[in-house]
C-alpha cells in the first residue's frame, strides 16, 4: 500500500475515532468533568509521551530551531491544542455529540478562507473555479449560522433535558474569564445552546487556522513529531494557565470514571494503530496525541485540503454511536445547516479539483511542446 492511500485510511479512522471521543467525552462533561481540567490532563500525558518518542526518534532529522519556527509552533500550540481542544469541549457541553461534530465539515471551507489570506490558496474571481470557492464559502458559512441561529425540534430521538439545570448552573457559575463572557452573553439574551454552537465555530476555525500553518511548515520542518511535540508544549502552557485562572478548587482536579474510561478508550487507540505511530513500546496515549500525529503526517502527504475533505466521516460516526450510547437527539437545524455546509464544502473541493486538473494538463502541453535537445 501507497503513503497515499495509507494517508487516507489513517484520515478515516481519525475521524471514526473523533466520533467516539466527543460521545466518551459528552458522557464525562454530564458527570461534572471540568472542561480545562479535561482537556489538561488529556495535552499533559500527550506531552509526557510526545516528547521523548520526538526526541530519540528525529534526533538526525529534526533541522536547528529559529524564532520563526518558534513562534509557528506557538500558533500551532494556540490553535490546534489549546483552541480546538477547549471550544469543542465547551461547545459539546453545551450541545451534543451529533451537533458539535456536525459542525466538522466547515473546516475545508475555513482553511480555504484563511490560506486565501495567507497567499497560500489562489482565488480567480473571473474563472467558474474561482466563483465555486466564493459560492461554496458563502453557502458553508450561511449553514453555520443557521445551526447557531435555529435549533428547530428534534426529528430522530427525544429531546431530554436531564442535564439542563447542569448546564444552566456551569453557564452561570464559571469562574474569572470565562464567567465573565458568559454573563454578557447572557445579557443580550444568547443561552447555554447558542454560545455552545459560537465555540464550536471557533474550534473549526482553529482547526482550520492549525491545518493551514502546519502544511507549509512541515515543507520546511520535517520532522513530523517533533511538529506535533512543540504543538503541545505550547498548548499545554496555555492550558495550565488557563486552568489555574478558572479551575481553582480542589474537586476540580479529581478523576471521575468517565474520564478515566476516556483514558482507556485512549489506550485502546493505541494498541489499535502501533504500526502506524511507532510507538508500541509505551504504555499510553490520549486521543488527541495519537490522531494529531496521524493528522499531522496525513497532511505531509496528502495536504490540508484532502485531510480537511474527511470530517464529515466524523458526524456520521458520531450520529451512529451518540443514537447507540446517549439516545441524542438530531434537529431540524443541525439537518439544514449540516447539508449547507456539506454543498459548500464540495463546491470548494470541486474547483480545487478542477484547478489541480487545468494545472496537470497545462503543464503536460508545456513539456509536450517544448523542443528536444540532441
Amino acid at each position: 500500500m501507497s503513503k497515499t492511500w495509507k494517508a487516507h485510511a489513517a484520515m478515516a479512522m481519525v475521524q471514526f475515532l473523533y466520533g467516539g471521543y466527543s460521545v466518551i467525552s459528552k458522557v464525562a462533561l454530564n458527570d461534572g468533568v471540568d472542561e480545562v481540567v479535561f482537556c489538561l490532563y488529556r495535552t499533559l500525558i500527550a506531552l509526557a509521551i510526545l516528547a521523548p518518542i520526538a526526541y530519540f526518534c528525529e534526533m538526525r532529522s529534526r533541522p536547528a530551531m529559529t524564532r520563526h519556527l518558534l513562534f509557528s509552533f506557538f500558533l500551532l500550540g494556540l490553535t490546534g491544542i489549546f483552541g480546538v481542544s477547549l471550544l469543542f469541549l465547551i461547545g459539546l457541553e453545551y450541545t451534543n455529540p451529533t451537533y458539535a461534530t456536525a459542525f466538522q465539515p466547515s473546516v475545508p471551507v475555513f482553511t480555504f478562507i484563511i490560506a486565501t489570506l495567507m497567499g497560500i490558496e489562489t482565488l480567480n474571481v473571473l474563472k467558474i473555479e474561482g466563483q465555486a470557492k466564493v459560492g461554496g464559502t458563502l453557502v458553508c458559512v450561511s449553514g453555520a449560522l443557521l445551526m447557531v441561529l435555529f435549533r428547530g425540534p428534534s426529528l430522530l430521538g427525544h429531546a431530554h433535558h436531564v442535564h439542563t439545570q447542569h448546564q444552566e448552573t456551569m453557564v452561570a457559575s464559571q469562574p474569572g474569564l470565562l464567567g465573565w463572557i458568559f454573563s454578557r452573553l447572557a445579557a443580550v439574551g444568547i443561552d447555554k445552546w447558542h454560545i455552545g454552537a459560537l465555540c464550536l465555530i471557533g474550534n473549526c476555525f482553529c482547526m482550520a487556522a492549525f491545518l493551514a500553518i502546519q502544511a507549509p511548515l512541515l515543507a520546511k520542518y520535517p520532522a513530523n513529531l517533533s511538529v506535533t511535540a512543540y504543538s503541545y508544549f505550547f498548548g499545554t502552557i496555555l492550558m495550565v494557565a488557563t486552568a489555574v485562572i478558572t479551575s481553582s478548587e480542589s474537586t476540580n482536579w479529581k478523576l471521575t470514571w468517565p474520564e478515566v474510561w476516556a483514558v482507556i478508550y485512549a489506550f485502546w487507540l493505541l494498541l489499535e494503530s502501533s504500526a502506524t505511530t511507532r510507538v508500541q513500546k509505551f504504555e499510553g496515549i490520549v486521543t488527541s496525541a495519537l490522531n494529531y500525529g496521524l493528522l499531522t503526517w496525513s497532511n505531509k502527504i496528502i495536504g490540508p485540503a484532502l485531510v480537511a475533505l474527511y470530517n464529515p466521516l466524523q458526524t456520521a460516526a458520531s450520529v451512529f454511536l451518540s443514537g447507540i450510547f446517549l439516545g441524542s437527539p438530531i434537529y431540524l437545524g443541525s439537518v439544514f445547516g449540516g447539508l449547507l455546509i456539506i454543498a459548500g464544502l464540495y463546491l470548494v473541493t470541486w474547483a480545487r479539483f478542477r484547478e489541480k486538473q487545468q494545472a496537470a494538463a497545462s503543464g503536460l502541453l508545456s513539456h509536450s511542446q517544448s523542443p528536444a535537445i540532441d
